[in-house]
């Protein structure tokens, strides 16, 4: 009867020990997980402002713009003013 309740209690500590290691790779996979789910928010956040960004571009404003800046270009009914070097 000895034999049976030291056999009991060694597999009892071995069972809390592989489940104190088993708790903290749970923690760390959880702390993991969240890390991720970070990543995946700020993700789809960059990703929705690329769309907006690529709307923009296809929009007439966007492309007067760039005439007005890039190219210098100016409508007919404007007046262009400049400084003197």
């Amino acid at each position: 009867m000895l034999s049976i309740t030291f056999v009991v209690s060694v597999l009892f500590i071995a069972m809390m020990a592989n489940s104190a290691s088993l708790e903290k790779k749970l923690d760390s996979y959880a702390a993991q997980s969240e890390k991720l789910d970070s990543q995946i928010a700020e993700e789809n956040e960059r990703t929705s402002e690329i769309d907006e960004l690529k709307e923009y571009m296809n929009t007439d404003e966007y492309v007067e713009e760039i005439a007005r800046d890039k190219l210098g270009l100016v409508k007919d009914n404007e007046i262009v003013f400049r400084k003197a070097e």
